[in-house]
């Protein structure tokens, strides 16, 4: 995987993910489910981009960025051994939550566009998830 974030604004976020043969199906083509780990990844990827991870302990609080939505449209079917050409683009910072809207394409071609939702929250043992202000060092560094 090849990753870049926009230096500018670090409202987007670019990766490159090979099509393996565990994300296929039967016919070699792309499994639908496999689009939301793909959106997940990239997820993962902007926030290490941003210094961050979507699971981390700042100020003494575990901290983790749990989904609460997510969607996928398809255009087009990927296969076995395509690159994916990933585009994560922040739509909208929230005080407690990001709204990513995701663009994927192989070889010039539009293959499917995904939507998710991350809510930042405490993950404490023993205690209700609960959301929190996604922490400074990440606002500061996404543009709204």
């Amino acid at each position: 995987m090849r990753s870049e974030a926009d230096e500018r604004t670090m409202r987007e976020f670019r990766t490159r993910r090979k099509i393996e043969f565990v994300d296929t199906d039967q016919g070699g083509i792309v499994h639908f489910s496999r689009f939301f780990v793909f959106m997940e990844t990239a997820e993962h990827q902007f926030l290490e981009a941003l210094g961050s991870s979507v699971d981390q302990v700042i100020a003494g609080r575990r901290v983790g960025w749990p989904r609460v939505s997510a969607a996928c449209s398809y255009k087009s079917p990927a296969r076995f051994g395509d690159t994916l050409e990933i585009m994560v683009r922040v739509v909208r910072r929230g005080r407690t939550s990001m709204s990513y809207a995701f663009e994927f394409r192989a070889e010039g071609r539009e293959i499917a566009q995904g939507q998710m939702t991350s809510v930042c929250c405490e993950l404490e043992p023993g205690r209700p998830i609960r959301p929190i202000p996604i922490p400074e060092p990440i606002a500061s560094q996404v543009s709204d």
